[in-house]
């Protein structure tokens, strides 16, 4: 199963920081360029961290007030993200007030292991770094999205090439498939109860897929059979297409 990498969709004009880069030169780059974030490179274009305009906030609201009262400082400032804290708000370089270590990417990781990173990490950017770890790009959630326009055409002869002929190997027409704005619908006869799960289940994954609506009937109900020949032929079944995701 072919799936879009990274690297089709990321922006490869990447503005980024050096690590002795001014306060007021990233507060410049992201102003003058309209983005909200950056990567911060060494002298070998690796990314040592990121810096976002949470990050120049940050240094602004924890700032010394001279006309604030001194506080004493209670347990709480002795706590790793505390110090982390005090430290931005005197920080004057991009590599002093960014934040490490940073969340990234490979070029040639897919658009869905990308999107559940930005998930998981809770990050609106990612640099994409290629196979020796250096800069080559970043990519945002608005062109993570992108992959949703696939024209339904598209989907509709990924589905029937991919997952009904190659992976199950069922004749062309035997399942009739449609594809109306992302939501693919299955409809045919199959011989196992199994196959149409599968064929299910691989649909799903399929780039650019909003939903899938099975209209799948079987003539065997395979749920009860656990022979050791049933069980290697589906997992071989599986195991292949997995191979070429």
């Amino acid at each position: 199963m072919r799936h879009h990498k990274v690297g089709s969709v990321m922006t490869t004009d990447v503005v980024r920081a050096e690590h002795g880069t001014p306060f007021k030169e990233v507060a410049r780059l992201l102003a003058t360029h309209r983005i909200s974030g950056l990567p911060v490179v060494d002298e070998d274009e690796r990314v040592v961290g990121v810096l976002s305009e949470t990050d120049l906030m940050m240094h602004q609201a924890t700032a010394a007030d001279p006309y604030e009262p001194k506080r004493h400082a209670g347990l709480t400032a002795l706590t790793p993200g505390a110090r982390r804290q005090a430290a931005k708000g005197t920080a004057r370089t991009a590599g002093e007030l960014m934040t490490r270590p940073p969340v990234t990417v490979h070029a040639d990781d897919t658009i869905v292991q990308a999107a559940r990173t930005m998930a998981q990490r809770r990050v609106e950017r990612l640099p994409v770094l290629d196979e020796e770890d250096r800069l080559v790009g970043i990519v945002t959630r608005r062109e993570l999205l992108q992959v949703f326009l696939r024209p339904d055409k598209e989907i509709r002869d990924v589905v029937i090439e991919e997952v009904l002929v190659r992976a199950l190997w069922l004749p062309p027409g035997s399942v009739e498939v449609s594809v109306a704005e992302g939501v693919v619908t299955l409809t045919g006869h199959m011989e196992r109860k199994s196959e149409t799960e599968i064929a299910l289940a691989m649909t799903r994954r399929i780039d650019g897929v909003v939903d899938v609506i099975g209209k799948l009937t079987y003539r065997l109900d395979d749920a009860h059979l656990r022979t050791e020949q049933q069980g290697q032929a589906m997992h071989g079944v599986v195991d292949d297409w997995l191979r070429r995701m």
